[in-house]
């Protein structure tokens, strides 16, 4: 009797052992949280960040910031495209190696070579953007994450094409075509296209082609204006006003990183122009700080028709 008794109860002890034993692991199971993704992770999903400048805000800047078109995290080192120039191609498309960057929760810090230090606070807006703000000179950019295979470098072209254009010391005219009425443009060998607005911004020469780029003299000099085209994003409207001569109107559109087309409807004449005398960026002293297309667009007097 005992012995039964003694069985019967080790038997329930060992029920009743299992059932707790296994009720805890379902507990345990059902507190089990997946772990969260960190910003390293998040800065390393997309290959590339366009920094969409029009919709920067805040009463300062960061340099580094504001000359670049794109911005890459790889591992620890910070990639930047400050040229239109060579992108795509330069670092594997990644761009040029101007730093050293570190994460901690969604807070990132940014060693540039030139800059300095500079911290950001992450916000992450939807699955390819996020929001980048530094306290310290009350500025926020955006940057729109995509892959270099999939990346649109033609429209990055022509939405930033001001700055493309001032990328190359001067343009040679290369070619003419036999097609078209005979006009003054055709004496023209050598177009530049300078920063900033207002008067004297763009010049030109009749000097022979070939001509030694630091030799040019300028004939003539004006004011330009590159306006949208309605219905499409792959071609602008280029207006050369010339210092007492008038205007002069052109369709502009990108071939390449180093050729650009000119034609000319009121003779029918299409122009290309080589790129001469690459200016490549990595600090602001050395070319442009980029501006919203609202901000260009105050320091530009408007000459042209469109």
């Amino acid at each position: 009797m005992k012995t039964t008794k003694l069985f019967l109860a080790l038997s329930f002890i060992a029920i009743l052992f299992t059932s707790c034993y296994t009720e805890t692991v379902i507990v345990e199971e059902s507190n089990i949280t997946p772990p969260a993704i960190t910003l390293n992770q998040v800065l390393n999903s997309y290959d590339l960040w366009y920094v969409d400048i029009n919709r920067s805000q805040g009463s300062g800047y960061i340099p580094f910031m504001q000359i670049a078109f794109t911005v890459s995290f790889n591992n620890g080192t910070f990639h930047a495209n400050n040229n239109l120039v060579g992108i795509g191609d330069q670092g594997y498309g990644y761009g040029i190696d101007v730093g050293v960057y570190n994460t901690g929760n969604f807070v990132l810090d940014v060693t540039h070579d030139i800059d300095g230090f500079s911290r950001f606070e992450v916000t992450q807006r939807s699955a390819n953007e996020i929001e980048l703000y530094n306290y310290a000179n009350d500025v926020s950019y955006i940057l729109v994450g995509y892959q270099r295979n999939t990346f649109d470098y033609n429209a990055l072209f022509y939405d930033n094409i001001h700055y493309f254009l001032q990328e190359y010391t001067t343009w040679e005219k290369v070619f003419t075509s036999q097609e078209g009425a005979i006009n003054e443009f055709d004496n023209e060998n050598f177009v530049a296209f300078l920063p900033g607005g207002g008067d004297g911004n763009f010049r030109s020469s009749q000097d022979q082609n070939g001509s030694n780029i630091n030799n040019i003299y300028w004939d003539y000099t004006g004011i330009y204006n590159v306006d949208d085209v309605p219905g499409t994003q792959y071609l602008k409207y280029l207006t050369l006003d010339y210092d007492f001569l008038g205007n002069e109107y052109f369709e502009l559109s990108v071939i390449d990183d180093n050729t650009i087309s000119f034609y000319h409807p009121s003779s029918g004449t299409t122009y290309e122009f080589l790129g001469r005398g690459y200016i490549q960026y990595k600090k602001p002293g050395e070319g442009k700080l980029r501006k919203s297309n609202k901000e260009i667009a105050k320091t530009m007097t408007k000459i042209s028709k469109f």
